[in-house]
């Protein structure tokens, strides 16, 4: 799994996304240099989502192509199903969730992603995106504009094995994905669920065993599979059981062992 933070949203709006320069040109945004707050090399999510090893000149020529972040604010989107794809997006703060929509209308959650993951790749194979990107608070974003991270791909390695890596994760998230909904209980679910939060929590230097939950119940549920009162069961059962102990939104993780071994 990867995956976390969600908010409920009602009537979202959509945040049409910038139009890409044409091959070999750069927008004056683009082109004009980042505050020294918004450049990569200050970025806390640096180690996250940008390739290891770039020389000075390297780095120097991505952050040349990088829109700055971009406030997108909650329940806005930054793209939605069906819309021609540009760009990706590295979040640079706050978080969001991937959706598709059934044809009664309801909601499935497909994805949830932290400040250093990226969006967009699923726009890759078809040339439009397959699901909405929804910001769950006030989040950030860098807009990458794909043709031209594609040409450096070309000319630096280490870009090419790093955009590789991204395309990989996205492969191993959803073959993940399937064995969760396919295999575990709904008590195994939401054990890895929350397992898998934390890790992801310590990874970004946050704390693994205290996070507040940004997701409703019902978003989880919806991303797991199951119902939103088999969710409050859960995490209920785990509380009498001396795993967690949550109040409300808040987690705090008492026998990490305990909720592998569930």
């Amino acid at each position: 799994m990867s995956d976390v933070a969600a908010y409920s949203v009602i009537s979202p709006t959509r945040i049409p996304p910038h139009a890409p320069p044409a091959p070999g040109q750069l927008s004056a945004a683009a082109r004009a240099p980042q505050k020294d707050g918004q450049r990569c090399t200050a970025c806390s999510m640096r180690s996250i989502c940008m390739p290891q090893g770039l020389t000075p000149a390297e780095l120097q020529r991505i952050e040349s192509f990088i829109y700055p972040s971009r406030t997108i604010k909650q329940g806005e989107t930054i793209y939605r199903a069906n819309d021609s794809f540009q760009s990706i997006y590295a979040v640079r703060a706050g978080s969001f969730k991937t959706v598709v929509m059934h044809r009664d209308g309801r909601e499935q959650v497909t994805g949830f992603h932290l400040a250093g993951d990226s969006l967009g790749l699923d726009g890759v194979c078809s040339g439009r995106h397959s699901c909405d990107a929804m910001a769950l608070e006030d989040s950030k974003v860098c807009i990458i504009p794909f043709h031209l991270l594609e040409a450096m791909c070309r000319e630096v390695k280490v870009v090419q094995q790093h955009l590789h890596r991204m395309m990989g994760g996205e492969i191993v998230r959803e073959s993940s994905q399937m064995m969760l909904l396919g295999t575990m209980s709904a008590e195994q679910r939401v054990a890895t669920f929350l397992l898998n939060l934390s890790d992801r929590l310590r990874m970004r230097g946050y704390s693994p065993a205290e996070f507040h939950l940004r997701m409703t119940r019902e978003e989880i549920g919806s991303y797991l599979g199951i119902k939103l009162e088999t969710v409050s069961r859960m995490l209920s059962k785990f509380q009498r059981d001396g795993l967690v102990d949550t109040r409300g939104k808040d987690i705090r993780i008492l026998d990490h062992e305990g909720l592998v071994n569930v």
